[in-house]
């Protein structure tokens, strides 16, 4: 039986989720006792008082990680032990996936029906793919005179710091956590101030299921305070960050001030989506380049939201996503027929207004914009923007360069494949791309000339544990997912035994 949104509405109720940090494997305020509020973005209600952490704090947290780590119980533990904790945290993560979904419907905005068969099960998994790994990585032997013996092995950071932002709260903090964990480092985490809750309640089932106490911190609060004393904290040893290129750039230089800990940035984008003539089923394209935006209202780093398309077929495309974004059920995130729900704030929500409205003036507005979304039965309309698509989008624009981060899409023209290649690349970012070509040839010949991470032909942001995420440019070189993500996590040590 589908949950209704009123039945979902009234186990919310009941949820009194916890808003205090989660230090050395228990709950405590604040030093300064400060909290802020945590709302509901669809119905602008308060869901409880959040702990502000600051630098005394982020302080207390990385000490707790430090003396973890130095202890030893868990990074020099046998793998198998890591393997059989982190595996049981994955369990109990999936026993409770129901909970942490409705958390996180609340807490960000998000579609409860994507949380619960995608964000939370996802979560898991990828701490459960990591956990089997953990046993499976190998040292190396060098082949060096046969009287000696050189041996390289992978050896943990020690206190890793991670800052995560608020679209996938806890799946993008588990790219993040499960790697660094696996590896035997000790973690402080620094969730976005947008969307902490599911983070502290993940930090307490660690602790209830196995982890040692301060193997794994959760420290709220802001980035220009939690965030920024983590990042010159001279005892962290490597900082796993994603959010924007200008907070990443600061990460940069917190280290530079500090003790040079190694960064690992993965900052904004800008994708473009190339829709060449050769393409015999356009609506199956619209379909997926609908989704590549629309999915989560736009709060995707990966969105593509540049559409490159060419001149050709450019206005029946632009009239089939009109249509299908006019088709979008926007409303309350709980319920079950909702495809669209609110941005995370109403202070993102404004932000992203703006760009719209400045946008009308070089472009032209196909359908959505500022207007309120029509029919809406929610509390509070603050948080919402109607899925919006500009055409004759100019590549000098705000519109084609800047990173939106909501439902926004721009419709740019091409004429000649050099050009559509050109244009994708006129980018400060270079975080994913997508190419829909029927032609076998041009699938091979276009990614390689595109300056992205990820490039997908014949669809829209393809991801898997198994592949490496990550962009070039100013998208930041960290890369999440995948064994790579080991490399961020571990330093080589080569032991050298002479005759």
């Amino acid at each position: 039986m589908t949950d209704t949104a009123a039945s979902l509405r009234d186990r919310a109720a009941r949820l009194a989720p916890r808003g205090d940090m989660f230090i050395d494997g228990r709950f405590s305020s604040a030093a300064s006792g400060e909290t802020f509020v945590s709302e509901d973005p669809a119905t602008g209600r308060p869901l409880t008082d959040v702990a502000r952490g600051g630098a005394v704090d982020v302080d207390r947290a990385v000490r707790a990680a430090r003396r973890a780590f130095e202890r030893g119980d868990w990074c020099r533990s046998a793998p198998g032990e890591r393997k059989r904790i982190l595996q049981r945290i994955a369990d109990a993560l999936d026993e409770r996936c129901a909970e942490f979904a409705l958390l996180e419907s609340l807490d960000g905005g998000k579609l409860y029906r994507d949380t619960l068969a995608y964000d939370i099960p996802g979560a898991a998994a990828i701490l459960r793919w990591y956990a089997e790994a953990i046993d499976k990585l190998y040292g190396e032997v060098a082949p060096i005179d046969p009287r000696h013996l050189a041996v390289i092995t992978r050896m943990p950071l020690g206190v890793v710091g991670a800052v995560v932002p608020w679209n996938y709260p806890l799946e993008m903090a588990m790219w993040k956590i499960a790697p660094a964990l696996a590896a035997g480092n000790s973690v402080v985490l620094k969730p976005a101030e947008e969307t902490p809750l599911s983070a502290i309640a993940f930090a307490e089932l660690c602790s209830a299921n196995g982890l040692p106490d301060g193997v794994f911190n959760v420290v709220p609060g802001f980035g220009a305070e939690a965030g920024k004393a983590l990042g010159l904290h001279p005892d962290v040893d490597a900082i796993a960050f994603t959010g924007s290129t200008a907070v990443g750039k600061l990460f940069m230089q917190y280290s530079g001030q500090s003790n040079l800990k190694q960064v690992w940035p993965e900052c904004g984008g800008k994708s473009a989506n190339l829709v060449f003539d050769d393409v015999r089923d356009l609506a199956t394209v619209a379909d997926r380049t609908s989704a590549g935006i629309f999915f989560n209202s736009g709060q995707v780093c990966s969105a593509n939201s540049r559409v490159l398309v060419h001149r050709s077929i450019a206005a029946d495309f632009a009239e089939l996503l009109r249509a299908r974004a006019d088709a979008i059920v926007v409303g309350d995130p709980l319920a079950p027929t909702t495809e669209m729900g609110p941005l995370v704030s109403t202070k993102h929500a404004e932000r992203v207004r703006g760009l719209i409205s400045r946008g009308l003036d070089d472009a032209r507005l196909l359908t959505g914009g500022v207007r309120p979304v029509p029919g809406l039965d929610v509390e509070s309309d603050r948080a919402f923007v109607p899925p919006t698509i500009f055409a004759d989008i100019r590549s000098d624009s705000e519109l084609f360069r800047e990173e939106v981060f909501g439902p926004v899409l721009g419709i740019t023209v091409f004429d000649e494949e050099d050009e559509a290649i050109e244009l994708a690349n006129l980018s400060k970012y270079g975080l994913a791309a997508s190419v829909f070509t029927d032609d076998v040839r041009r699938a091979q010949r276009v990614p390689q000339r595109l300056a992205a991470g990820t490039v997908t032909i014949n669809g829209v942001d393809a991801i898997d544990v198994t592949t490496p995420f990550g962009g070039f440019k100013q998208s930041g070189f960290g890369r999440d997912l995948s064994l790579h993500a080991f490399d961020k996590y571990t330093g080589l040590q080569t032991r050298w035994y002479a005759d």
